[in-house]
């Protein structure tokens, strides 16, 4: 028999208008008794249904206006600050136009109502293996730049994730924004997503690539899958099977097949494993077949 919960469990809620204001909270945390948030559409319903257990203190980044920014810069690339909603992402000209893969992404994640309250940052802090939005920046070999009171580091989107819904962050830590570099010349990107109801389910498999092709010849190429492993991941024998290879079609079938063979799918109430890894072939020969054909 299914619980359905109403009503939150108690909990303090603050929303600090400086970042120090944050960091002596979390400084103060002891346990994951403060639990960081900005759009907080995946946190509140995990709350509400007793997913997760209540913090003592939910702590919003919300009122902290600094964080709030898109910004890009030609040669620099893109910078999409930790509260830059997954609207913003989607209607901003820069990203369509210059990161289409991203934009694809994003415009793929929940209803609209979700995408002008979520966060792409907090798209990724979630850390589920179907996230959108990581598949597409893993190609775009995107950054995450983490700050706390002893400075900030910056992380390889391939290293951040360390589980599901685990992610490297450190205690008293949480992410400033994601550095995205440009896309490199000649670069075609796509991102792919399976499921149910379109946007509005989670990906059965997500599947981003990003295909350089010169004189009919691969000369750079990046497979990233979503919702087929433990974690967000890049398909690397896969794309190590295309670099420097000849375009054709009986190699993009076997690079499908390979990034297929490396993904590491479970069996759940979505779809079984051997769906998913036939799906994931499907998907990516697809994927790389768009990017020739732009």
């Amino acid at each position: 028999m299914t619980t359905f919960y109403r009503r939150l469990p108690k909990f303090d809620y603050v929303k600090p208008k400086e970042v120090e204001e944050a960091f002596r909270l979390l400084g103060n945390s002891d346990g994951g008794k403060v639990k960081v948030f900005a759009g907080g559409t995946d946190i509140i319903p995990k709350l509400k249904q007793r997913l997760i257990k209540a913090p003592e203190v939910l702590l919003d980044l919300k009122g902290i206006s600094e964080l709030d920014y898109l910004e890009y810069k030609e040669g620099a690339g893109l910078r999409i600050g930790a509260l830059a909603t997954i609207s913003r992402v989607t209607e901003a000209l820069f990203v369509k136009e210059g990161f289409p893969m991203l934009f694809q992404a994003a415009n793929a994640i929940a209803s609209r109502q979700i995408q002008n309250r979520g966060t792409i940052v907090g798209n990724i802090c979630n850390a589920v293996p179907s996230t959108d939005s990581a598949p597409a920046l893993l190609c775009l070999g995107a950054e995450v730049i983490c700050m706390s009171r002893g400075g900030e580091r910056k992380i390889e989107m391939e290293n951040f994730f360390s589980g599901p819904n685990e992610t490297v962050l450190g205690s008293g830590e949480i992410v400033k924004e994601i550095q995205v570099p440009p896309m490199p010349v000649g670069g075609k990107g796509v991102y792919l997503k399976l499921s149910p109801r379109s946007k509005m389910d989670l990906a059965v498999v997500g599947v981003g690539a990003m295909v350089i092709e010169e004189d009919g010849v691969f000369t750079d190429v990046k497979i990233g899958l979503g919702a087929v492993a433990p974690t967000p991941m890049r398909a690397r024998k896969a794309e190590g099977l295309l670099i420097g290879a000849k375009v054709g079609e009986e190699l993009i079938e076997k690079a499908a097949y390979l990034a297929a063979e490396e993904s590491k799918p479970i069996d759940d109430h979505r779809a079984s494993a051997a769906y998913r890894r036939m799906m994931v072939e499907v998907l990516v020969k697809r994927a790389i077949h768009q990017c020739l054909s732009h």
